[in-house]
């Protein structure tokens, strides 16, 4: 069964929202391969990394939501936000919010937004480990979000990006 999550924390430029997609090798293998094979201008996706030579557990394609517009946001994105994602997917698996057979029979998609503005690398790592173990913990939870929760978000729709005049 193929898992999703998706978690948005932080404000400002250094703001994380992750959706994150995760399952079984053999039903999700493909797909990974494919993205990783399919750079797009601007879109690098890479394997996410504790530290050279130490990959997140499960295997987790980074995929950038952002173009990437100049060195500062390359270095933002491939930094500490890949570093906050390998963290967060991995404290994931190592609190158990993911099952043991993640760790090798398992990989994860993380779809990552790193703002073209931001600016401080600890606020983005930090934001962007959290988000990423919340959409992983959320992912693999059934019924959530449940119906109430959708109910009062349609009422009162908004992101940091849009909130429609009238809402409801």
């Amino acid at each position: 069964m193929i898992h999703i999550g998706e978690a948005f924390e932080g404000g400002g430029a250094e703001a994380a929202h992750i959706n994150l997609i995760l399952g079984p090798k053999a039903e999700l293998g493909a797909a990974l391969a494919l993205a990783a094979a399919s750079p797009g201008p601007g879109h690098v996706p890479f394997l996410a990394v504790l530290k050279p030579n130490l990959p997140a557990t499960p295997a987790t394609l980074f995929v950038a939501k952002a173009v990437l517009r100049d060195e500062r946001h390359e270095r933002m994105t491939w930094g500490p936000a890949q570093a906050g994602v390998a963290a967060g997917v991995t404290e994931a698996l190592l609190g158990g919010a993911l099952p043991p057979e993640a760790a090798d029979d398992w990989v994860a998609i993380a779809l990552v937004w790193v703002d073209p503005a931001a600016a401080d690398a600890e606020v983005v790592y930090a934001n962007n480990r959290a988000a990423t173990r919340t959409a992983a913990e959320r992912a693999l939870r059934r019924g959530e979000p449940d119906r109430a929760a959708l109910a009062a978000g349609l009422a009162d729709i908004g992101n940091p990006f849009f909130t429609p005049a009238r809402n409801g």
